[in-house]
């Protein structure tokens, strides 16, 4: 299937690098936390608001607050040549002092900034240290000639190691430059209903906030480009319905039980009824002569790679291919272990495919009858069709990786990929099943809007021996409590892992 995209978003959808200042360096550090795409910096959005209003006097500043001064340059201190202290600047007005740090700073930088005998607008955080009032590093030095350019409400981004506020504020800025004047998609009855404006003016407006309300998803403009991504994403899955199950027909994946009856007999334990309730319904779906788009919904323990496991080897069982793709190289190569201990007593090979210059399994994982494979030889046995099975990255998506006979796609942790992922694995092969796997708890009427795509199947209950989950949410404050806690288990000979979702 060929996703055509319109001429008019062509500049949306350009290379970070044709914005201004934006260089093949900047480009990776901006792919990292924003995007690859221009559409991508205008939808990276703001998270808090500093309100820069404040000019409070001298004499009466709170301790950590943002404030804004107009201030008389007095003096500069500068370090002598060697010596390790903070270059520092003082300041005055009608109402008292301030003192300006730099630490590590660049002498003539501070020097062109901060002139003798000049006035100066100076906004940031203003701090208290032994009874004088101190700002490190000012956010903004403007003189009063420009004090236009002092932005009363600035918004906050979500940053990363290498991308400062006030380079991505110009790149955003650049970007919104970029914004088409496109013909309105959303009715007009629902525009009224909503107060919701067009999108460029929204797009616009999102980046300005002026309050904490307009930071709230229920705000006008959020709502309007919350509503344009839901519903460009449902006219997406359209298309790929209408592409797999009319434009593309399928073709039926009949397994003889011959290597699936194998696994179950080499299993230590006994499947759950979920188990085979899923596998019934996937089994049931590649026998037809439509290509399969099913779901797989399941919480961390409850055997999802089992059953995709089977569905693969089902595959494998009418002479196809199949294909596992996981977000990063970490799942793929857990992926890889496991299947590779389930397939051992079958004597089945399976291969994994990370980046370029990621490696294979480590030499531990293979076996006496079946070595850890190359990459090279595991894109031959691949295209050939003397391996079956693989194990996957993003590798699996590149031009170079082709299959001989590719059946069925399972995609794990499926909120990690686009549509147009889950697209271009299914052009892998001929009438491609696809699977996809996911841990996330979904209410069903939230997975028929944002999966409408997809049949589900679900795996609510789990195997015998598996411990029980225990969840608890605290608060901040008891974050003594969860040290404290870490520390006995530590103490007591168990592991532990913490994980920080922003650094």
């Amino acid at each position: 299937m060929h996703l055509k995209r319109p001429a008019e978003i062509f500049q949306l959808f350009a290379s970070t690098t044709s914005l201004a200042g934006v260089g093949a360096k900047l480009a990776s550090v901006l792919e990292k936390r924003v995007g690859q795409h221009v559409i991508d910096v205008l939808r990276h959005l703001p998270i808090g608001l500093i309100d820069r209003s404040q000019r409070p006097s001298l004499a009466n500043v709170d301790d950590g607050a943002i404030a804004t001064f107009d201030l008389l340059v007095i003096k500069h201190d500068r370090p002598p040549r060697g010596v390790r202290r903070p270059y520092r600047v003082f300041c005055e007005n009608e109402t008292g002092a301030l003192e300006l740090v730099f630490f590590h700073a660049h002498d003539d930088y501070v020097a062109k900034q901060l002139p003798i005998g000049e006035r100066r607008l100076i906004s940031g955080r203003v701090e208290l240290f032994q009874g004088r009032v101190q700002m490190a590093h000012p956010d903004h030095i403007l003189p009063p000639s420009q004090a236009s350019k002092m932005p009363i409400f600035e918004p906050i981004y979500p940053l990363t190691a290498g991308l400062t506020p006030k380079i991505l504020r110009r790149t955003i800025a650049d970007a919104l430059t970029r914004i088409p004047d496109l013909p309105e998609w959303i009715p007009p009855a629902i525009m009224q209903q909503h107060g919701w404006p067009d999108f460029a003016t929204a797009m616009r407006a999102v980046h300005a906030p002026q309050n904490a309300t307009d930071l709230l998803p229920t705000s006008p403009v959020r709502a309007r480009l919350a509503f344009d991504e839901l519903l460009a994403n449902q006219l997406a899955m359209r298309m790929v319905r209408h592409s797999a199950a009319e434009t593309t027909p399928g073709r039926p994946y009949c397994g003889d039980g011959h290597i699936t009856s194998k696994l179950r007999a080499s299993l230590p334990y006994t499947m759950t009824g979920a188990q085979n309730r899923a596998i019934d319904e996937i089994t049931s779906d590649q026998a037809k002569p439509k290509r399969m788009l099913r779901m797989l919904q399941g919480d961390v323990g409850s055997g999802k790679t089992l059953v995709a496991l089977w569905a693969m080897l089902t595959a494998m069982e009418t002479g196809a291919q199949a294909a596992l793709l996981a977000p990063t190289e970490v799942l793929a190569r857990q992926h890889h272990a496991s299947i590779q201990a389930m397939l051992a007593p079958l004597d089945i090979e399976i291969g994994l495919l990370l980046g370029q210059g990621r490696g294979t399994a480590s030499a531990k994982t293979g076996t006496a009858n079946m070595p850890v494979l190359s990459r090279k030889a595991t894109l031959e046995k691949l295209a050939d069709g003397s391996l079956s099975l693989v194990v996957g990255t993003h590798a699996l998506l590149s031009e170079t990786v082709a299959f001989h006979d590719l059946g069925l796609a399972v995609v794990d942790e499926q909120h990690r990929f686009g549509v147009r992922q889950r697209i271009l694995l299914g052009e892998k092969g001929a009438h491609v099943d696809v699977m996809v796997m996911t841990a996330t708890p979904i209410p069903r009427s939230l997975a028929m809007t944002a999966y409408g795509d997809l049949d589900h199947s679900r795996l609510d209950e789990k195997p015998v021996g598996r411990l029980p989950i225990d969840t608890r949410v605290l608060p901040s404050d008891r974050l003594g409590d969860v040290i404290s806690s870490l520390g006995r288990a530590l103490g007591a000979g168990k592991r532990a892992y913490w994980i920080c979702p922003l650094v």
